[in-house]
């Protein structure tokens, strides 16, 4: 092994060399200096872990230019989603119209963000979206955030940090990135109280879980995935009645979520206006996907 780790070149001497002359002048040395030196980490682990054999100064090169040439194209690609998943989250999520992409664009420079162009004071960054999100959903207040898992971080802490939250067995979800439920409600300071079962889960169930210690009650709408056959579930509208009954808030976590009802087109989800009219309290749900 000593002796393997011994045969790697040194980086000063393959950077002074003929050979990386040209790589140098397409690249700045820094950069070349900064590959060769990862290239030759990797080595390094490679032979620690096991392989017998070090790669020479002309395959050096070869994975230095490929690593710098990857380097270059950084950034999201266009590709052809030939997956079958309309909607997918790896691809960049729901395409944007063309209209909100020359939007971006205009917004893309200097812009009123947070400028009240009538007064010349200092506005708010929210007012943009707020009085849209508003008029399309029929809520009282909106608010945008980075994202949705973020969006229920913060509705959770805000209503019922270091209080109970009641949330079924079965919505106890994943999503992509690793985010789950009951690390979000943990993160949010609220203690997860699990009720009925995975596959069904009953008004009573909740209503046994109510203690002087609950602040919230909790649904999650399973995006990702379904249960089917013997299954059985409470209505958003009977939560909110619960949480009427007992003062306490009903958060709607809609996942994707959408504004427009899809049915007629095959795709059965709940649409946030929905949600809002039931009486859920706070609704939160993703701007990327289903909105998109």
């Amino acid at each position: 092994m000593k002796d393997l780790l011994s045969r790697l070149p040194k980086v000063g001497r393959l950077l002074e060399s003929a050979e990386w002359a040209g790589i140098q002048a397409r690249c700045s040395r820094e950069q070349v200096k900064a590959a060769l030196e990862a290239e030759l980490d990797l080595a390094r682990q490679a032979i620690m872990a096991g392989v017998r054999q070090a790669p020479g100064e002309e395959e050096l090169l070869l994975r230095v230019e490929a690593r710098l040439g990857r380097l270059l194209q950084a950034g999201p690609r266009r590709v052809l989603n030939a997956t079958g998943v309309i909607i997918h989250t790896n691809l960049g999520r729901s395409p944007l119209a063309q209209e909100a992409a020359t939007a971006a664009a205009e917004a893309a420079g200097y812009c009123d963000l947070e400028m009240d162009m009538d007064s010349g004071e200092r506005g708010s960054r929210h007012a943009h979206v707020e009085e849209l999100l508003c008029r399309l959903t029929g809520a009282e207040a909106a608010l945008a955030v980075n994202n949705n898992a973020a969006g229920v971080m913060l509705a959770l802490g805000g209503v019922a940090k270091g209080r109970e939250g009641i949330i079924a067995r079965g919505q106890l979800v994943e999503i992509g990135g690793s985010f789950r439920v009951p690390e979000v409600m943990e993160e949010s300071g609220i203690r997860l109280v699990e009720v009925g079962t995975t596959n069904k889960t009953y008004l009573e169930d909740y209503q046994g879980a109510i203690s002087p210690e609950t602040g919230v009650i909790l649904r999650v709408h399973p995006s990702n995935f379904r249960v089917v056959g013997f299954q059985q579930e409470v209505s958003l509208a009977e939560l909110v009645a619960l949480g009427r009954e007992h003062n306490l808030p009903v958060l709607d976590d809609l996942g994707s979520g959408t504004i427009v009802d899809l049915r007629a087109w095959g795709i059965d989800e709940p649409t946030v206006q929905e949600s809002v009219a039931a009486g859920a309290d706070l609704v939160c749900f993703s701007g990327d996907k289903m909105l998109g």
